[in-house]
């Protein structure tokens, strides 16, 4: 099911028509809580969206996807090793294209050997030519022990800026609540969408550890677009700036004070234009949250 936009007031348009010309519309950012660095609310994730060979179309394809996210003030880049080619084709297209100042990168390690990880490491910082990455997280607890060492140690050497821990699917928040509490990490990466609030309890531990939240999977692996179909917006959606799924998606999690940033992929430009219109105009307060969530399960 192809995503539906909606002809209404915008908030892309709402904030034009108050904006000088030759300003930028206020883009929502958040703060990296270990350091108050501030950081661009909407990401973006690779997760089968970069995983491309060498054929022209689909490279430049990515290509503009990555343009307008960086024209859209997007900064937050997710990989992993496990994503195919994915980070050996964001270290090609980055250079070619203006970022300076504005990329956050973050990747994983994901090997259940011990002595892969530090090899693992190495081979992301070198295909995506950094001399360092902003945040690496554990992916999927694998073999977490053993890797956040070596992302402790890491971070010491000046290789990696901030260390975590990741899950996916809505699995073991159990063990990543242990982790949070009994160990030394800035961030975690955790799956949180109208179709999955299951997070809610490691969310508010986050915010009580001071750790920041990145989320992965906003739209259900797209299943959100499938259950709305081609429903129009409910009429209030307006009072927090919203016209399109994309955006009523992403501002439902927003609305929650411990996410950092939100890090949705996709392979169309139209579509990065809408992700990244979500971090324009109002964000839903919590009885407005509770409302989308109720049309949401009424679907």
């Amino acid at each position: 099911m192809h995503r539906r936009t909606f002809l209404q007031a915008t908030s892309a348009s709402i904030v034009a028509l108050s904006t000088p010309a030759h300003a930028q519309p206020t883009r929502l950012h958040r703060p990296f809580p270990r350091t108050h660095e501030s950081i661009p609310a909407i990401g973006m994730g690779t997760w089968l969206t970069f995983d491309v060979g060498d054929e022209p179309a689909p490279r430049a394809q990515r290509r503009e996807v990555l343009r307008r996210f960086f024209a859209a003030g997007g900064g937050v880049i997710d990989s992993s090793p496990m994503y195919g080619r994915a980070e050996q084709l964001l270290g090609e297209l980055l250079p070619e294209l203006p970022h300076v100042e504005k990329l956050f990168t973050s990747t994983k390690v994901w090997t259940a050997f011990d002595r892969v990880g530090p090899r693992q490491l190495d081979e992301s910082l070198r295909l995506w030519g950094v001399p360092r990455f902003d945040l690496v997280l554990v992916h999927n607890l694998l073999n977490w022990e053993t890797h956040l060492k070596l992302l402790r140690a890491a971070k010491e050497q000046g290789r990696v800026r901030y260390i975590g821990v990741s899950t996916s699917h809505g699995r073991k928040h159990d063990e990543i609540q242990r982790i949070m509490r009994s160990q030394p990490i800035d961030a975690i990466q955790i799956t949180y969408s109208l179709a999955d609030a299951s997070a809610e309890p490691v969310l508010d531990l986050a915010a009580e550890r001071g750790m920041a939240v990145f989320i992965n999977r906003p739209f259900d692996g797209g299943m959100l677009f499938n259950a709305v179909g081609a429903r129009a917006l409910p009429p209030w959606a307006a009072e927090f700036d919203c016209a399109n799924w994309a955006q009523f998606f992403l501002k439902w999690i927003l609305g929650h004070p411990a996410v950092t940033a939100a890090i949705p992929a996709t392979t169309q430009p139209a579509h990065m234009d809408e992700n990244m219109s979500a971090g324009l105009g109002r964000l839903p307060d919590q009885a407005m949250r509770r409302q989308m969530s109720a049309f949401f399960e009424r679907l």
